[in-house]
């Protein structure tokens, strides 16, 4: 119960912060902010990062639901990451963050 009552109370920014925890889950937020991303146009942008490590992030910001993942049936077909309505909530807050640092 004392988890959930924490929760509550937390900042936006904190949450924030849990939620792109990792190495590569910031710059994929960051890349999402400009439209919809391919998995193989990260892989490109994101020097050092592996097809195992860009699709562990993926998935762990979709179960966090701030990125959504849409197959486009257009050939050919292909799969597109989007930010989600939650994730675009918090661009104010990851725009703040990055003038801070």
């Amino acid at each position: 119960m004392e988890n959930t009552e924490e929760g509550q109370g937390q900042c936006p920014a904190e949450t924030l912060l849990k939620q792109l925890a990792g190495k590569w889950k910031p710059q994929i937020f960051r890349i999402a902010l400009a439209g919809p991303v391919r998995f193989n146009a990260l892989l490109r942008q994101l020097d050092g990062s592996s097809k195992q490590a860009i699709a562990s992030a993926l998935k762990e910001m979709e179960e966090q639901q701030l990125i959504e993942k849409q197959v486009i049936k257009l050939k050919p077909l292909h799969i597109e990451y989007i930010l989600s309505e939650r994730g675009r909530s918090l661009i104010p807050i990851f725009r703040q963050l990055e003038h801070l640092a």
